[in-house]
């Protein structure tokens, strides 16, 4: 499935005037750009960028077993945002594809032609992170030379030798698109077959061998905080095709997904190599674990702080699925996700642990549909321990045929055995197990796994100042954040972090001291900070003293205030649990205290209460999140929600002097 366009953010839509004129197109550029030009472009909301005006692939698989792909693309640039439109891309693999050839044209809007050739192609890595990797990038880029109203075209022409009779096809990006085509043109007595996604079924145009899809007229798709991915929004299709007779489509197309875990096992399985250095590595990692979810966490901890590199040779030859042999992943000290999983597997089978890997989708836990049996839907790959009863992890789910398993990202250098990274839970997966695989549901940790829990402790002084100490505790997910945060900064750079943090919260505020504690194997992680803040309540005539309850903001938050929403809500699970503990001055009395607020959703609840004891006030509120969908019909319910909480958080507690 290709991208072409970098995503923009695109608040609101923008007007555009319509049709370019044909006679301004007369020049170098070829037909099907001339006529895309001469489209009737409708109006749009004035922050549309561009709008696509033709987004045409030509797949034809010959005799010869390559694949041969003719893409055409034009895009009209409606803002001078829009030159970033203005780039042809064309990915080949260099051990079994190649770009025969690549075009482009910049019409401008007095109609003149320029045309790039060779001379202006530039061709890199297409992964600058991998040490190596066999996938290129042909690049034209244009930006320089465009500005709004021209037009930019490109033809790409490639060939290729598929791993799999099967491909995919995104009928746009966020951009308007007014023809979206995909066509594929087999041998005779070959057929296809597709599934549509986030649309109407689209039923193909069959002429002769060919099938054609197409859509026109394709509104924009707007980003919204908190939305599902493109690829959930757009229009899309999958194609798998094969011959009639079925022959020459084993393990290039699938009737299932038992058999793409028959095809994956008989991948893995050889590589599960256990030598003496492998045993003598288990019995080391392992020599002071005394339970079965000791013994996985000691291994799992060494291969999460192994080194990833990923070097891709023959990926077109299906080796980006196949990972090295664990002993040599060992001797070397660096492996991909999949040798990870694979080395893994072999220390824990010293111990008489059996795990699998499995194949998954890392970003988006609804991006694998369980409709289409292929390998071309995961990215990533992760692990499956079988597990006795005695072990218990927020993470274990029971398999119809492989019992308990827990379910662990050897990968992920922040989330220890018996949590998983939240853009996994909840994934469509494949446990790749041979005749006991299959794609499977990973589990998701309760809502109360992934919880905060913050104790403020300050004292207020009669002219506003405030002093105190903020202790944390995260677990779960919420650890993870706040351990990645830690690890991934200097020590100068994680203190302005929390310094630019509490000055969101409390205007001036300074940080005084601060310490932590990460206990990652319990998947938690402690912050104590002491501060103070000059400027915090305001006071009014010598006599009233006004301030906010809250003190600090809720970590990456999203205030969902917007009037209207296209796409759907897409919430996470969390649980805050703050109390905060207000040493009143001498000689005030607390005057007035906002109403306490209790909301209770489908989808969330929120608490805030006030409690006068003595000299203290004691403010405790409570934010919940269920992991949920909401769709844009229900979004009102979503806005009064966060609008409620927002008023809460704002409204002032009094104190008078006495």
């Amino acid at each position: 499935m290709r991208s072409k366009f970098p995503i923009v953010s695109i608040l609101v839509f923008a007007i555009v005037s319509a049709a370019f004129s044909t006679t301004h197109a007369q020049g170098k550029s070829p037909q099907w750009l001339k006529q895309a030009i001469a489209k009737p472009v409708p109006s749009y909301e004035k922050d549309v960028p561009a709008v696509v005006l033709h987004d045409e692939q030509q797949v034809t698989y010959g005799a010869d077993g390559k694949l041969v792909s003719v893409e055409n693309f034009a895009v009209r640039l409606l803002s001078r945002e829009g030159r970033d439109y203005a780039v042809a891309r064309a990915f080949y693999l260099v051990s079994s594809g190649k770009v025969r050839e690549i075009n482009a044209w910049l019409i401008r809007s007095d109609g003149t032609v320029k045309e790039y050739g060779k001379s202006a192609v530039v061709d890199r890595i297409a992964d600058p992170d991998d040490v190596y990797n066999e996938g290129r990038i042909k690049i034209i880029d244009a930006r320089d030379d465009a500005d709004s109203g021209a037009v930019f075209g490109y033809t790409v022409v490639s060939e290729d030798s598929p791993l799999f009779y099967q491909d995919t096809w995104l009928f746009q990006d966020r951009l308007p698109t007014l023809l979206s085509k995909y066509s594929l043109t087999l041998p005779e007595g070959w057929k296809a077959t597709s599934l549509t996604f986030n649309a109407p079924e689209i039923v193909p145009q069959v002429t002769g061998t060919t099938w054609a899809w197409e859509i026109r007229d394709l509104k924009p798709i707007p980003p919204e905080p908190l939305s599902p991915s493109i690829v959930n929004l757009a229009p899309r299709i999958t194609i798998s095709y094969a011959p009639e007779s079925g022959n020459q489509g084993v393990n290039r197309a699938f009737a299932d997904w038992l058999d793409v875990s028959r095809w994956a096992t008989a991948l893995y399985e050889p590589e599960v190599v256990i030598d003496e250095n492998i045993k003598t590595r288990a019995r080391d990692l392992t020599v002071n674990a005394k339970t079965e979810l000791e013994k996985i966490q000691a291994i799992g901890n060494f291969v999460q702080n192994l080194q990833y590199i990923s070097i891709d040779i023959g990926v077109g030859h299906g080796n980006g699925y196949r990972p090295r042999p664990s002993n040599v992943v060992l001797s070397r000290g660096y492996g991909d996700c999949k040798d990870k999983a694979n080395l893994m597997r072999a220390l824990l089978k010293t111990l008489n642990i059996d795990a699998f890997p499995i194949a998954i989708y890392s970003g988006d836990p609804s991006y694998v549909r369980g409709e289409w049996p292929s390998p071309q839907q995961f990215n990533h790959c992760i692990i499956a321990v079988k597990v006795s009863s005695e072990t218990h992890a927020a993470t274990i789910m029971e398999h119809p045929k492989l019992g308990r398993l827990l379910i662990f990202d050897a990968t992920d250098p922040y989330t220890p055995v018996g949590d998983l990274p939240d853009y996994l839970q909840g994934s469509n997966a494949l446990i790749i197990a041979g005749e006991n695989g299959g794609l499977a549901k990973m589990p998701v940790t309760p809502t109360d796994f992934d919880v905060l829990e913050r104790k403020i402790d300050v004292t207020i002084s009669p002219v506003g100042e405030i002093s105190g100490k903020i202790s944390e505790t995260a677990k779960g997910q919420l650890s993870t954040s706040f351990r990645s945060e830690h690890r991934g900064m200097s020590s100068e750079d994680y203190r302005k972090a929390i310094e630019g943090w509490l000055t969101r919260g409390a205007t001036g505020a300074q940080l005084d001291n601060m310490s932590y504690k990460d206990r990652e194997s319990e998947a938690a992680f402690d912050l104590e900070v002491k501060f103070s803040a000059s400027r915090y309540g305001q006071l009014m005539q010598n006599r009233l003293l006004v301030f906010k309850p809250v003190i600090v903001g809720r970590r990456n938050s999203v205030a969902l205030t917007e009037q209207k929403r296209v796409n759907p809500v897409e919430l996470d699970s969390s649980l805050l649990r703050e109390t905060i503990i207000f040493n009143l001055p001498e000689g005030f009395a607390v005057d007035e205290v906002p109403n306490s607020v209790n909301l209770d959703t489908p989808f969330g609840k929120y608490s805030t209460s006030y409690e006068h004891v003595g000299d203290t006030l004691v403010f405790k509120r409570s934010v919940k999140f269920n992991r949920t969908v909401i769709s844009p019909e229900k979004y009102h319910t979503v806005r009064e929600f966060f609008s409620k909480m927002l008023d809460a958080e704002q409204s002032p507690v009094v104190l008078i002097r006495k």
